[in-house]
């Protein structure tokens, strides 16, 4: 049997292993879901129900809170477009370049966007601009990487037949590729204004503005009904934009 293997075996034990170690380190108790109860009882006296006397001011924080998430992942896709290109192998034929970008995207994605929230809040001071910015140099690293992927992965018969008849490798890149990779970029992108929604929320705990700062002064003042408002219009724009992504794929594709 295949499963019996040595390595299969190794693999096994040695998931079993970290399985274990993180429930060590992570202080994992099943005899603490028993708790759980009390978070039921606490959401159900102290939560609910709503306050939505507040709605005017949420929903004004709520498009703000869309303002961030759009203009980040907007502009970083606009960026990251032609750094992709340069970026793949298939189509940047100077490799130390090639190396510097993937170098490049490879910073700025392994840098949170908390980090760079907290960077710019002391640089910028306390407002959306400082999540924006955030967002922006994030998605640049995460939307860079996955384009040129896409690239790289991406039919060379259009891209060499437009060469062959005397294209520039620019523009025979640009019509032999760009639509062939355009749905799933699409795709990337509305998956990452997603995320960056759920991201300026927590960039909102430090000062960016926005749903999450409200939900954290909320938090802060123990004013819990007042929570339960602004948590429902996270979900409802969460939502709202899947929805959304979801028809501009549909039409798209």
């Amino acid at each position: 049997m295949i499963w019996f293997r040595k390595r299969y075996i190794f693999y096994a034990g040695f998931i079993i292993f970290l399985t274990w170690w993180s429930l060590e380190q992570t202080e994992f108790e099943w005899a603490k879901f028993q708790q759980l109860s009390n978070a039921f009882t606490f959401i159900n006296d102290r939560i609910l129900p709503p306050d939505f006397s507040i709605t005017s001011l949420l929903l004004h924080e709520a498009f703000v809170t869309l303002a961030i998430a759009f203009l980040g992942t907007f502009f970083a896709l606009l960026i990251a477009l032609p750094i992709s290109f340069a970026s793949a192998s298939n189509t940047c034929t100077n490799r130390l370049i090639y190396t510097w970008n993937r170098v490049v995207l490879s910073v700025l994605r392994s840098v949170p966007e908390i980090v760079f929230g907290l960077i710019f809040v002391v640089v910028v001071g306390l407002s959306p601009f400082a999540a924006v910015m955030a967002v922006f140099l994030h998605n640049i690293g995460v939307l860079g990487k996955l384009i040129s992927e896409l690239i790289e992965a991406a039919d060379e018969g259009p891209h060499e037949a437009m060469k062959s008849v005397g294209a520039k490798r620019h523009i025979a890149s640009l019509f032999a590729i760009v639509p062939q990779i355009w749905p799933n970029v699409l795709s990337h992108y509305f998956y990452r204004f997603e995320v960056a929604i759920r991201t300026s929320l927590v960039l909102g705990f430090i000062g960016g503005g926005g749903l999450g700062q409200q939900l954290f002064n909320q938090f802060q003042s123990i004013n819990y009904h007042a929570m339960a408002t602004s948590i429902i219009f996270i979900m409802v724009l969460v939502i709202a934009v899947d929805l959304l992504g979801s028809y501009v794929r549909k039409r798209v594709i």
